[in-house]
């Protein structure tokens, strides 16, 4: 089998405008990034036409550390889809150069299943995280020079400040520094560190406006911190939302590319799913909707985290209706949580594939607390043995629950178009039955609760002393009507990493709660969340070259 850049380059690419073309978009209202790459213009989304059409949305089991292919399945199914005769467009997330010079890759897809241009969209792409970068830094530079301000302080205390800084890039050296050495002219010294670009409150923000006016109101309800009369201060404050605005007039765009078989695909946004939304933007689904029958979309992680956060703040702040879900799984994976090393991952082992289909039940589960009907679909590999799909199938079989084989990567869109049908059939089948979870106007107390009980399987949340304070905060700041968007580890359906397939009888610790009151969420943090990755070892950059006719090599 070919690498994926080598596919990717022996694609039959169509000009940007002819994909415009198949989403009936005239020429002239797309703006060009070169031939194959475009902006849009948010006058196409049409909330009438966004009613009719269906949406839906790809999960997960618990993942091994490499994925499942979520993203393959997303762009296979859309690609199967289209086979078909329905007019479909997938819609994703933005890949962070993070992952990409890290150790998992870049996000594009894989095999026969990519978005193209594949270079492009996993490294700068049209810019849009550098935006959300330079916007967030300069609420940093704002914040620190008002602390520095004889005149202009608003008596904000240093020590109340979260506001970090932000990079796309993975740097462990950054995660916490002290910045304002150097004597009185150079700021006043503080303690504060950069997260991953991904990670900032910006990017929620981003993926969650409706149009520049809601993100400007978005970006000016940022809290900051507290004067020390313990007065709240928001960006608003420091006049920060209309040059922040600024810096993403163009972000705000959604991007359109194309697959390898030249199904139409947006691309835009990419929050991370542990720490926020994990989702693609509300304006890139929106406009898929409005420009096509049905659009396929992702979420990050598990069902217990991209999805429960699509389904329940995304959603629910959207006004969207799904209507299907489809749950990633994997061989290695089920045989993952039934017990077996990452390095035995490729031999058979059926009896440890049933031992980890409680992982996919409990998914399944999940799914169906939304009132929806889940397809599982099982992205292949070529280690599968027949013995070990058999034990999935004849399992689900008697669960009633829709099970096709994806063998996209290899096959393209031919090989999901089983998949395809029982998508389009589950989709059919529930025009308006979905349902979220909780309700805004539940306490923030009972929405946690709801959410470690129902989607992580957990017996209780225990709230620290530091959380039951920050839980009076958010009730004096009148915030209580907000959605929670709980940050865990992506490794366990449980708060602890190391408790495998599906744990029963734990407790979920939420340590803190935090307040991005301008995404429109709070965030209960359970564990320790890495919002600053490290390179590994050997990180991907090191394979990653260009040779002089400009051509990139290493990139999968």
């Amino acid at each position: 089998m070919k690498k994926d850049i080598e596919i990717a380059r022996e694609a039959n690419m169509m000009h940007i405008k002819d994909i415009a073309a198949k989403l009936n978009i005239d020429k002239e209202l797309i703006e060009y990034y070169g031939k194959f790459k475009s902006k849009l213009p948010l006058s196409l989304i049409d909330e009438e036409k966004i009613k009719k059409s269906k949406l839906i949305l790809v999960t997960a089991i618990t993942p091994t550390p490499a994925g499942e292919g979520k993203t393959t399945t997303s762009i296979g199914l859309a690609q199967g889809m289209n086979l078909l005769g329905h007019k479909t467009t997938v819609v994703l997330r933005e890949p962070s150069l993070g992952p990409v010079f890290g150790i998992k890759g870049g996000a594009a897809g894989g095999g026969y299943a990519q978005v193209i241009p594949m270079e492009d969209i996993n490294l700068h792409f049209t810019g849009d995280l550098s935006a959300i970068e330079k916007a967030h830094n300069l609420l940093a530079a704002l914040i620190d020079n008002n602390l520095q301000s004889k005149t202009r302080n608003l008596g904000l205390d240093g020590r109340t400040v979260r506001w970090k800084r932000v990079m796309d890039m993975n740097e462990r050296a950054l995660r916490n520094i002290v910045i304002g050495l150097g004597g009185e002219a150079q700021g006043i010294p503080r303690e504060t560190g950069f997260d991953i670009t991904a990670a900032s409150e910006i990017m929620a923000i981003l993926c969650l406006a409706t149009d520049i006016n809601d993100l400007k109101h978005k970006l000016g309800n940022i809290f900051i911190g507290f004067t020390y009369d313990k007065k709240p201060i928001y960006a608003k404050d420091l006049k920060a939302q209309g040059a922040m605005a600024a810096l993403l007039k163009e972000a705000i765009k959604p991007n359109l590319v194309q697959t390898l078989e030249n199904t139409p695909a947006i691309i835009h946004g990419g929050p991370f799913a542990n720490i926020a939304q994990g989702t693609n933007s509300l304006i890139a689904t929106k406009m898929g909707m409005s420009l096509s029958d049905y659009v396929v979309t992702e979420a990050g992680f598990a069902s217990e985290l991209g999805a429960e956060k699509f389904f329940d703040i995304k959603a629910q702040y959207g006004h969207l209706m799904p209507n299907a879900s489809v749950i990633v799984a994997t061989v290695r994976a089920l045989k993952y949580h039934g017990g077996v090393a990452l390095k035995d991952l490729e031999k058979s082992n059926p009896e440890a594939v049933k031992i980890g289909l409680q992982n996919l039940d409990k998914h399944v589960e999940n799914i169906r607390y939304f009132n929806l009907n889940p397809v599982v679909a099982l992205n292949k590999f070529s280690s599968d043995t027949h013995e070990e799909i058999q034990v999935i199938r004849e399992h689900l079989q008697k669960q009633q629950v829709r099970f096709a084989i994806n063998e996209s990567w290899e096959k393209g869109g031919q090989g999901a178009v089983e998949l395809a049908k029982m998508v389009v059939e589950a989709s059919v089948e529930c025009a308006n039955c979905f349902q979220p979870i909780y309700d805004f106007s539940w306490s923030i107390e009972k929405k946690i609760n709801t959410v470690a009980t129902e989607m992580y399987g957990a017996a209780g949340v225990e709230f620290s002393l530091k959380a039951r304070k920050d839980l009076k905060m958010i009730e004096e700041l009148g915030l209580q009507h907000l959605p929670v968007c709980i940050a865990k580890t992506q490794k366990s359906l449980s708060d602890k990493s190391e408790l495998k397939n599906r744990p029963t009888g734990f407790i979920v610790n939420i340590r803190e709660i935090e307040i991005a009151s301008g995404a429109g969420f709070v965030i209960p943090i359970a564990g320790d969340i890495m919002r600053m990755p490290g390179l590994p070892e050997i990180p991907s950059s090191e394979f990653i070259d260009i040779d002089n006719e400009g051509n990139i090599s290493g990139l999968f």
